[in-house]
């Protein structure tokens, strides 16, 4: 049974994929709220309850000028400063910090035959997750869109020879803290990652993106010292077994388009435009 907070995500995702491909047209608040069978009044409500900010506010957001000032103010010393301080340049905004651990090479070729992994569902402001974790940190965070069912089976797929117990952890309790607003409580995230040693890189470097950053294949392939890997970092960022703690939503195009995402376009807007809305009020309570 779907909760009232999935339903509201829900309306909301269509209503930010309609805006998304109207923006440039600046559609009206009755526009988009006909759009998703509300009334301009509850759209509304439902909106800045949901992101914190109007429909007029998270359209600018959107729009592909925002995307390009992020882009051209993206300069090296936040990129780094953001991830070796853990805080951002954005007033009192804490960015996480994320410690990585590679599987030793055992772990790696033989399906997780020597892990014990805890997994559970949660809810997060764009539906629900299955969270994974050994003991060494999280190994697979991922959207649950088909169901629990097909989201365990997805993860079985990873590590077909670990011992599964659905339970809910301190390591998935830390991780999933990060969509509170309390992140002075929230510690250390750790990952414990099944990749190549460039997949590890990639995704190192994309937890150097602070919240409310943004960058693009060839940024990261420059930042991995590689600046002719654009399509191997492309594939790199799109195996990303751990969505939301590695940000691969925060990687766009060149154009300051928005892009494809392996949870969904509209999934990866509404996260880029609730990370900015973070940001603006953040900056604006600081």
């Amino acid at each position: 049974m779907e909760t009232q907070q999935h339903m509201d995500y829900h309306r909301i995702a269509q209503a930010i994929d309609y805006l998304k491909l109207n923006y440039k047209r600046q559609p009206s608040l009755d526009e988009a709220a006909a759009h998703v069978n509300l009334s301009p009044f509850h759209f509304q409500r439902m909106f800045k309850d949901w992101a914190g900010v109007t429909p007029k506010q998270f359209l600018q957001y959107l729009s592909v000028e925002h995307a390009k000032t992020i882009l051209k103010e993206q300069q090296a010393s936040l990129f780094d400063a953001a991830y070796e301080t853990g805080l951002s340049g954005t007033g009192r905004l804490h960015d996480l910090f994320i410690k990585v651990e590679g599987m030793t090479p055992g772990e790696y070729k033989n399906g997780g035959q020597e892990l014990n992994i805890n997994y559970s569902f949660v809810e997060s402001p764009f539906g629900t997750l299955i969270v994974a974790s050994t003991t060494k940190g999280i190994c697979h965070m991922a959207f649950a869109d088909k169901g629990d069912e097909d989201a365990f089976a997805d993860l079985k797929k990873r590590f077909p020879n670990a011992v599964y117990q659905q339970l809910t952890d301190t390591i998935q309790q830390n991780a999933i803290f990060i969509f509170t607003q309390d992140w002075e409580k929230l510690g250390e995230i750790k990952l414990h990652l099944k990749g190549t040693a460039f997949q590890l890189k990639v995704w190192e470097t994309l937890l150097k993106v602070p919240m409310g950053g943004l960058t693009t294949y060839s940024q990261l392939a420059g930042k991995v010292d590689n600046p002719r890997a654009s399509r191997a970092v492309g594939s790199a960022v799109a195996d990303n077994p751990v969505a939301l703690l590695i940000p691969c939503h925060r990687v766009i195009r060149s154009t300051g388009e928005i892009g494809e995402y392996h949870w969904g376009s509209p999934r990866k807007t509404a996260i880029i435009g609730w990370e900015a809305a973070r940001v603006s009020n953040f900056q604006q309570q600081a």
